[in-house]
């Protein structure tokens, strides 16, 4: 009995100890925990307090940066703002320069619009109030054209008679007569000295101008002859000459050229002309020309 209740105290303070002892332990853990929650607060709190102000210098820095940023930006906004305003003046300026060009040429164009319109409402009626005498000049035209065109056909009838050629001398002549009527036109130009002759078969010469012809022979079927010139004291023979031809020969002190040129040969005669140049000798006394 006695041991019994001895066990049971020894229990009840084996028990006690064993609550004092777990009792101990889980307020030393508690306390460790405590001051490990302390430190590990304190330093989280230093790291966090080390990172927040990191970040306040990176914020400051990209604040100024980005003041600095701003600032650039403004400063070139207002950089280009000025050009823009300067190159709207400029525009504004050329604009109303233009503007003002543009009104000056339409005025311009209107003033020169105006005066062709006046100067064509004058000539149109100049034009009705000449279209009358119009008329009556078109039929004085018209009765004129036929005179026109027939004197035309004369002159260029005349025109192909009239004809330069080459003379026996091979140097180059002046027109040539065919027909009297040739020969008359001749004179009327009046740029040589022409006399008229008809010749006839003879043994003294004829004067003509200033010198005497003498006819040797005439063949009328083949249309030459031969004839003796007089100049000078001279007696050049044309021989066996042809219609038309001129005959050439030089005379006088100056040595001027001379033409002789016969336009028809008959049986027993021929009939021509002589040319001298304009300055030449003119005979003392114009005779009849004659033949035996």
């Amino acid at each position: 009995m006695h041991y019994q209740k001895d066990a049971d105290s020894v229990k009840h303070e084996f028990e006690a100890v064993s609550t004092a002892s777990r009792s101990l332990n889980v307020k030393l853990i508690t306390m460790i925990l405590g001051a490990a929650y302390i430190v590990g607060s304190g330093y989280f709190a230093y790291e966090l307090g080390s990172r927040v102000e990191k970040a306040e210098e990176s914020q400051k820095t990209l604040v100024e940066s980005v003041e600095l940023r701003n600032k650039a930006l403004i400063d070139q906004m207002g950089t280009t703002e000025a050009t823009l305003k300067q190159s709207t003046n400029d525009l504004q300026t050329r604009i109303g320069k233009t503007q003002r060009e543009i009104n000056a040429r339409s005025a311009e164009l209107r003033k020169q619009v105006n005066e062709t319109e006046r100067q064509l409402k004058k000539s149109q009626e100049l034009l009705s109030s000449m279209s009358g005498d119009l008329g009556g000049v078109k039929r004085d035209l018209s009765g004129a054209r036929g005179d026109i065109l027939s004197t035309r056909n004369d002159l260029e009838a005349t025109k192909k008679r009239l004809e330069t050629t080459i003379g026996d001398l091979g140097m180059q002549s002046g027109l040539i007569a065919h027909t009297r009527e040739d020969l008359e036109v001749l004179m009327r130009k009046g740029e040589r000295n022409y006399y008229e002759f008809t010749l006839t078969r003879s043994k003294r010469p004829t004067p003509v101008g200033t010198i005497s012809l003498q006819l040797k022979k005439v063949n009328s079927k083949k249309g030459n002859f031969t004839m003796n010139v007089l100049a000078d004291d001279h007696v050049i023979e044309k021989k066996d000459r042809n219609v038309a031809e001129p005959l050439q020969f030089y005379t006088g002190r100056d040595h001027m050229l001379y033409e002789v040129v016969v336009f028809t040969a008959q049986k027993k005669s021929v009939s021509g002309y002589l040319s001298t140049p304009k300055n030449a000798p003119q005979p003392g006394v114009i005779r009849e020309q004659s033949g035996s």
